[in-house]
């Protein structure tokens, strides 16, 4: 539906509220002071019992108690607590409470547990007062607030149809930074900012924090699919139960950064997911298989785990909720994480040992409920190991025990959670991980099902791209031998024949040899045929040792280092190279650091020396074994010179967290980046930092070994942590080793992992982001031309004009860094575009003089804003690095200022045709920011206004007319509907407004009350002419009953595509 005024929203909104929960009743206009005696009377409500406020209600002095300790806490992460603390404490100074004067007692104030029932009470508040905070400013109004139990903790801010609900936030923070959320409005913990079309949700940063954008969440359905129409968001987000579990149990007080987090959709249903799984538990069945959770790498499955850990121990649905972690890094590393998640009421349990894990296991303490341990210790716990007690076990074994496993695509398939299960028959295991085991990549014959039971919910790592909570990746397939070369090897060595004279010295020689030369015999990569057999390619046949050759690996390292400056910014981001073998890693390091003097490298592997026979196998004619110890002695020693240390071999561990506090710049090294000399640039790997290690300063990773499935997907991911879009756009992978075996191994993981989601991983490559910055281009060319402004050597007059020009520079911009790092420079015009094998070429008219031009008309643009026609909602934001705020206002006033200049030329006795056309083609190409809906209504109001149909009116903007437009058409079906049912138009025009589902259609017997106002003779004739046949009574009865079910459902879909529905 269409909203011309904000206040038909606002008033469709509490209507949607009331029928999901919120009282009817609505407080209009409330001051603070009238938000407070609210608060005073449900407290007085809620606590009249003798050893609470004995029937005596507060007085001013003890709500000013309440309302100073809101004001000593001051924060949202405190507040927080203070809100979810279920009482606080006052000292009583009613003197009518004689029983109770001049003593502390405990009021309740919310129960997190309490949903829609006991006390809870559910307020509305309409355009709430906010006082001015100096004598200069205006007293403000809010648009909604929602109260529980009177404290205000959710603020809506509303827009009309065609105002982007970035003008919502926006709106927000201007109330933020003008300290309006002080005093009682300070407890907010939630911002809500809405139009008809989209809806974002947003902790509060509070009065010293920052509203950062990355953290403006949609809210989703289960299979993660965005809500962004308004009544689905009211009717699910802002209903109850949801929104009281929203600020009881899915805000988080994170004290790691100080800040209050809420959680995403997904989350919410994975963290739900476990809870009630639990919840459902039989703990004597010995199903142990409690389900998954597969949420891609990124996006946050440390803060699911812990709420999910939380809901558990809040409901005492289990007595321990052990996480697991298969490495002791990780567990140390998600102990610290969840301490910071815990509110003050809540401890989280370290192991120091083994022992000191069984001692927490067999503890009946509240404090010991939540443990975080490693695979490694707990499989320890078992019977006949030295030291167990088999009393112990038994103890342990009483207690309903709840296992959350993370990464459970690596520690689920050894021996260790094998013996775990054994010794713990009755618990209960949950996996979480971004790379779930399914058939195609099973270990030991057992996918992730087999393990864990059924998966719970999926977020998978398109979706997490889609949402902009990871990045894309940018691949490159680079060979260091080509393929003709590598297929003419293969085909002599399979025919036998030391050169190609040989080879046409024997018909079968030359058979074979041209059937591995024809790439229609013989592919590059192998692949699965239809019958399940696995056809060998022509890089199965490849030696290991071709690429242990110096050519293939003198060609790895020209190529890292060419790249080297472009892709790390210079040195701003990191990278990884992972190699197939410790030894080529060793060989690797030397040539490397050799090749790129200028930046810090270092190398990381297992430093185990076994007396296995493999470490005494040769490499390049060498014991492996000493080649080993010789390489890890040159490494750290490198290390400790570079960076002034003094590790050994025998404090390789905390050589290893130096490594990785120093890529995260983390701890010790958190403000690196200022120190370059400090930072570790690129670190060369064999399997280890794959997985589970998180850093948004690496960007690159270089490949020189083969992966598969999830090891794949896993490596991938350590480039693809949010940094700064102009800096770090998308994550970029080379890989060099057998290219096109690994070219299908990565449509292989893609189409396993991507969750069937259509979205592409994979970012724009050069060609196209070329043609994109050819087109944006000639958008801003445009502008000017329009201007009669040449070689753009000013800016236009227009403001909006210059608006317009902010907007797409942007866009320019970004499409530019992007290109840059993919190789893109000044003094190149042609590219290959090999994917269709043609070229790209760079407009003539787009050089770098032409750019700097460009940058220095935007930064003139802060002159610019000051002009008196400027709009005080037109968002430029010309401070710091390019960035601009709000496009969708931009588009919108450009395109009623040429909307305006079209009526001028109109109305001018002197204006042309061509000057007429050619405004009104400006006004066209304008109309390319609307929806496709929103363009036939604006192109019908075009056509009202040349026929001479139109009627006018002063102050009425372009978007006002297409609003009006839309709105009438919406109109005319509720009356068509109506007048061809003869039904009660009203009735229908006020179910439409609420968002109705199948549950609530018929609640307080609306929809058999509007049944009963049809005409059932109009009825008959109208659904006979649609079926092109006479219907009995019983038929007619039934179509009607389906239809006008299915219209209201349906939000008002055209009558000929319903009855097509209910006719099949």
């Amino acid at each position: 539906m269409t909203y011309q005024k904000e206040l038909d929203f606002e008033k469709d909104l509490i209507n949607v509220l009331n029928e999901n929960g919120w009282e009817k009743t609505v407080l209009k206009n409330p001051t603070e002071q009238d938000l407070i005696d609210n608060w005073a009377k449900i407290l007085f409500d809620n606590n009249r019992s003798i050893d609470r406020l004995n029937n005596y209600p507060l007085t001013k002095g003890e709500m000013s108690q309440l309302l100073e300790q809101i004001t000593q806490l001051r924060t949202p992460i405190k507040l927080n607590g203070f809100i979810n603390g279920k009482t606080v404490s006052i000292k009583r100074d009613n003197p009518d409470d004689k029983e109770h004067l001049n003593k502390e007692v405990s009021l309740k104030i919310y129960d997190r547990k309490e949903i829609a029932a006991g006390q809870s009470r559910y307020q509305i508040a309409e355009q709430p007062i906010f006082a001015r905070t100096n004598s200069i400013s205006n007293d403000r109004r809010g648009d909604l607030m929602l109260l529980i139990n009177g404290m205000p903790v959710i603020h809506i801010e509303l827009k009309r149809s065609g105002i982007p609900v970035s003008q919502a936030c926006n709106q927000i923070r201007k109330y933020s930074h003008e300290g309006m959320f002080s005093g009682i409005f300070s407890l907010v913990q939630i911002f809500v900012a809405m139009n008809p079309e989209e809806t974002l949700y947003f902790a509060n940063p509070g009065p010293e924090g920052k509203f950062n954008s990355d953290f403006y969440f949609h809210w989703a359905n289960f299979d993660n699919v965005p809500m962004n129409e308004w009544k689905k968001v009211a009717t699910s987000l802002l209903s109850i139960p949801r929104a009281h579990e929203l600020i009881g149990f899915y805000t988080v007080a994170d004290t790691s950064d100080g800040v209050l987090k809420v959680m995403r959709s997904y989350q919410y249903y994975a963290a739900n997911a476990i809870s009630d799984k639990v919840s459902k538990t039989k703990w004597d069945s010995g199903n142990q298989r409690g389900g998954y959770i597969w949420h891609t790498t990124g996006s946050g499955k440390t803060m699911t785990s812990f709420k999910s850990a939380q809901l558990i121990s809040s409901s005492n649905d289990a007595d321990k909720v052990v996480f697991l972690t298969d490495r002791i890094e990780l567990g140390t590393q998600s102990l610290k994480e969840y301490r910071a998640f815990a509110d003050e009421r809540e401890t989280v349990q370290a192991t120091e040992n083994t022992s000191v894990l069984i001692t927490k296991l067999k503890s009946n303490s509240a404090s010991d409920m939540l443990i975080v341990t490693s695979i490694q210790k707990m499989s320890n716990i078992k019977d006949g190991e030295e030291g167990i007690k088999a009393s112990d076990i038994a103890l342990i074994n009483k207690k309903r025990l709840v296992f959350i496993v993370d990464e459970a695509h690596r520690s689920t398939f050894g021996d260790m959670l094998t013996t775990i299960k054994a010794t713990f028959p009755n618990a209960i295991f949950f996996g979480f991980t971004g790379t779930p085991v399914f058939e195609e990549n099973a270990k030991k014959n057992n996918a992730q099902t087999d393990v864990f039971g059924n998966q719970l919910h999926r977020y998978s790592i398109a979706d997490g791209i889609r949402d902009k909570n990871v990045l894309g990746f940018d691949l490159y397939k680079v060979l260091t031998f080509k393929d003709k070369d590598i297929r003419e090897q293969v085909a002599l060595e399979k025919a036998k024949a030391k050169n190609i004279e040989e080879v046409f010295t024997d018909k079968k020689k030359t058979k074979i040899y041209y059937e591995y030369m024809d790439p229609n015999s013989v592919r590059m990569a192998g692949f699965t045929d239809y019958d399940g057999k696995y056809v060998k390619g022509i890089e199965d046949y490849i030696p290991n040792s071709q690429y242990l050759s110096y050519q293939h690996q003198n060609k790895v390292v020209e190529d890292i280092k060419e790249n080297w400056k472009r892709y790390s910014h210079n040195s701003l981001f990191h990278a990884l190279f992972a190699t197939s073998s410790i030894p080529e890693a060793i060989d690797y390091y030397r040539l490397l650091k050799n090749a790129i003097p200028d930046i810090n490298i270092s190398c990381l592997f297992d430093p185990t020396i076994s007396n296995e026979d493999g470490d005494f196998k040769e490499y390049k004619g060498k014991t492996i074994a000493f080649f080993k110890q010789e390489g890890l002695t040159e490494i750290m020693s490198d290390y400790n010179k570079k960076f002034g240390l003094d590790f050994d071999l025998a404090r390789h561990a905390q050589f290893k967290k130096d490594i990785a506090l120093r890529l995260a710049h983390k701890e010790l090294y958190k403000r690196i980046e200022n120190e370059p000399e400090k930072q570790l640039n690129l670190l060369i790997v064999v399997d280890q930092m794959l997985t589970g290690f998180d850093s948004k300063w690496i960007n690159t990773l270089y490949l020189d070994k083969v992966l598969e499935y999830e090891n794949l997907i896993q490596a991938f991911s350590r480039t693809n942590r949010l940094y700064s879009p102009n800096e770090k756009p998308f994550g970029i992978i080379r890989y060099y080793r057998k290219p096109h075996t690994m070219q299908a191994n990565i449509e292989k993981a893609v189409k396993l992992y991507s969750g069937d989601r259509p979205f592409s991983l994979f970012v724009d490559k050069l060609p196209y982001n070329i043609k994109k910055l050819n087109n944006t281009f000639k958008e801003i060319k445009s502008i000017f031309d329009n201007s009669n402004i040449n070689n753009f050597k000013q800016l236009p007059k227009d403001v909006l004009a210059c608006a317009k020009f902010v907007s797409l520079f942007k866009a320019l911009n970004e499409c530019l860094e992007a290109a840059k790092i993919q190789g893109f420079k000044w003094n190149k015009d042609h590219y290959n575009d090999e994917e269709n094998h043609s070229i790209v070429i760079v407009d003539d008219n787009f050089t770098e003089n032409t750019y700097d031009a460009l940058l220095q008309r935007y930064k003139e643009i802060s002159k610019k804003i000051t002009s008196k026609n400027t709009s005080d909602d037109l968002p430029f934001d010309i401070v710091g690095y390019l960035t601009e705020i709000d496009t969708g206002v931009i588009d919108s006033e450009y395109m009623n200022s040429r909307f305006e200049k079209y009526l001028k030329l109109r109305e001018q006795d002197d204006a042309t045709e061509e000057m007429i056309e050619k405004a009104e083609n400006e006004l066209h190409k304008s109309f390319a920011v609307l929806k496709q809906e929103e363009q036939k209504y604006a192109n019908m109001f075009l056509h009202d206004i040349e026929s001479g149909d139109a009627i006018l009116r002063e102050g009425n903007s372009l978007r006002d007319y297409i609003n009006e437009y839309q709105h009438r058409a919406e109109d005319d079906k509720v009356s068509r509907i109506s007048n061809a049912l003869g039904l009660n138009q009203q009735m229908l025009r006020d179910m439409m407004k609420l968002r109705l589902t199948e549950n609530n259609i018929n609640e307080f017997c609306r929809f058999d009350n509007l049944l009963k106002t049809v005409d059932k003779a109009k009825a008959k004739l109208f659904f006979e002419k649609i079926y092109n046949k006479k219907l009995v009574p019983p038929q007619v009865n039934r179509n009607i009953d389906l239809y006008l079910r299915k219209f209201i459902l349906s939000g008002g879909l055209d009558a000929p595509f319903l009855c097509n529905e209910i006719s099949e």
